[in-house]
């Protein structure tokens, strides 16, 4: 249920077996599985200063060689993530400050806008003091991406 000023609306109940990450239909290239039973909408800002990013700022960010950080926890890495992206999971990210360089515009995602994992990970950040100008939130994550027809690859 997602509640706003003004109404109610319900989602879908979540299913016992959410599937998290679309999956391929067998036989049938380009057309994708997607679950909408999972997970909590996020908002499309996360806190003041952090940017929201679309594919578009995602590819020309992967072609500049600039960071991106793959918020998931390490089970949902199997079938891949972005181009050029690290695995620092969220629940890992207060431990591994020192790999995100605070000067550089950095991209973080997660599974995408039902997923909890990079607000999670935006907010442990900006208490630890990096800069909120620093962070690229790519809301759609891997859900948005793998609709779109983009590739992924193993994680660095």
């Amino acid at each position: 249920m997602v509640t706003h000023p003004q109404r109610t609306f319900e989602r879908l109940a979540r299913r016992r077996d959410a599937c998290v990450i679309p999956q391929p239909v067998e036989g049938d290239p380009g057309h994708f599985l997607v679950d909408a039973t999972w997970g909590t909408i996020t908002p499309m800002q996360l806190a003041p200063g952090v940017r929201t990013i679309g594919e578009l700022e995602v590819i020309d960010h992967i072609a500049a060689g600039l960071p991106l950080v793959d918020t998931r926890l390490s089970k949902y890495l199997a079938a891949g993530t972005l181009p050029g992206a690290r695995s620092i999971p969220h629940t890992e990210i207060a431990r591994r400050l020192d790999e995100l360089d605070p000067t550089t515009d950095t991209i973080v995602f997660c599974n995408g806008p039902q997923c909890l994992a990079t607000p999670d990970a935006v907010r442990i950040l900006l208490e630890a003091g990096h800069p909120a100008e620093r962070l690229l939130y790519y809301r759609g994550g891997i859900h948005d991406w793998l609709t779109l027809g983009l590739p992924l690859e193993a994680p660095i």
